[in-house]
This record gives structure tokens, C-alpha cells and sequence, in this order.
């Protein structure tokens, strides 16, 4: 299994002024010691294309998140394992209730909900938003919940104007499957990063 799968906690970090496309580097930790996974997003195309590869060579493709619709307002995304082909489901947004407070669903592969993924707190959401400049002085959170997991991932931005981290932690302690958790991480600074 890859060692981004098996990691309990880990941090994405978004490459700096990349023009065309955007690239994250996946780190066992703040370190930036040891890389346990790559992430591309194919630049220009109607439709998000972000591939999870397990180094910056391309040569192991982990997961691939893509999404549905180009007018897709609720921003659905497939998810497939990388290694297999297997659906793992897709996540989608809850539509108008994102405006105010990021909030998901995940739907298994037959489309039932079977999670959710939002951010911590709806007060806090709304001053992030609303209240110039509060979004560098307090730090969106999200968890990432699942019907029959016993626990929950968490993912914390990392406040920094000029570089965007986001840290992802609880992952094989909460019974939840890790490939869900990387896809949620990796859409959360790729998608929701880019509004802020």
C-alpha cells in the first residue's frame, strides 16, 4: 500500500506561482523532509482533471478525482482508485448551503450518502467571509465524517498569504478509508483553496 494510504496525519503544500495547472506536494509532515505524494491538476480544461500520484515522477497514479459536469454548481467529483480503476464514490457540494458554510456530502458508488465534509463552524464560516481580512487571521477547519467510522479526519489550513498548506490528521485512527480522506484533502486545498 502507498505510504500516503498508511499515513495517520499528513500536510499538502501548494506550489508556489505555478502559472498553468497547479501542483501539490504531499509531506509525512511540516518537515517537508519526506514527500508521500504528488498531486497534479490539468490546467485550461472545462472540467477539473486532479490526478494523486505517489512521487513527482507520475509513475504510480494513486487516485484520479474528476468532475462530473462543466456546469456542475454543486461541484460533483468521481473519485477512482488509482492502482485499480475501482469507483470509491464521488463528493459533491451541498449547493446554496456552501455559499455561507463549505459544506459536502460523499456518495458511495451507488450514489447513497454515506459522509459528509464541511467546515467547523458556521459563525466562523460567515466572518471568514464576510469581515475583511479575517480569512489570514482565523484558519478554516473541516472534518470529514463517515456513517460506520468510529472517528473523524480533520484538516486545518495553515494561515500563510503566500503559500497554502493544508494539514490533514486522524486518518488511520478514525476507521475511515484513507484513499476517501486523500481525495478530501486534496479537493479541499485544490477546489475550496482557490476561493480565498
Amino acid at each position: 500500500m502507498a505510504e500516503l494510504f498508511e499515513a495517520d496525519s499528513y500536510m499538502i503544500r501548494q506550489k508556489v506561482l505555478k502559472l498553468l495547472g497547479e501542483e501539490f506536494h504531499i509531506y509525512s509532515d511540516e518537515s517537508m523532509e519526506n514527500m508521500i505524494g504528488y498531486s497534479k491538476q490539468k490546467a485550461l480544461k472545462l472540467k477539473e482533471d486532479i490526478r494523486v500520484y505517489s512521487d513527482e515522477s507520475q509513475s504510480t497514479e494513486l487516485l484520479t478525482i474528476k468532475q462530473k459536469g462543466i456546469l456542475d454548481f454543486t461541484g460533483g467529483f468521481g473519485l477512482v482508485d488509482g492502482q485499480t480503476g475501482d469507483s470509491l464514490g464521488s463528493m459533491k457540494r451541498k449547493g446554496l448551503k456552501s455559499m455561507f458554510k463549505d459544506s459536502w456530502v460523499v456518495l458511495n458508488s451507488e450514489g447513497n450518502e454515506v459522509g459528509t465534509l464541511g467546515e467547523d463552524s458556521g459563525v466562523l464560516a460567515l466572518v471568514r467571509r464576510f469581515v475583511p481580512g479575517m480569512a489570514l487571521l482565523i484558519p478554516q477547519e473541516f472534518s470529514l465524517k463517515m456513517n460506520g467510522a468510529s472517528g473523524k479526519v480533520t484538516f486545518t489550513q495553515k494561515i500563510n498569504p503566500l503559500v497554502h498548506k493544508l494539514v490533514v490528521s486522524g486518518v488511520s485512527s478514525s476507521g475511515i478509508d484513507p484513499r476517501i480522506a486523500a481525495s478530501a484533502a486534496v479537493l479541499l486545498i485544490a477546489i475550496e483553496g482557490r476561493q480565498g
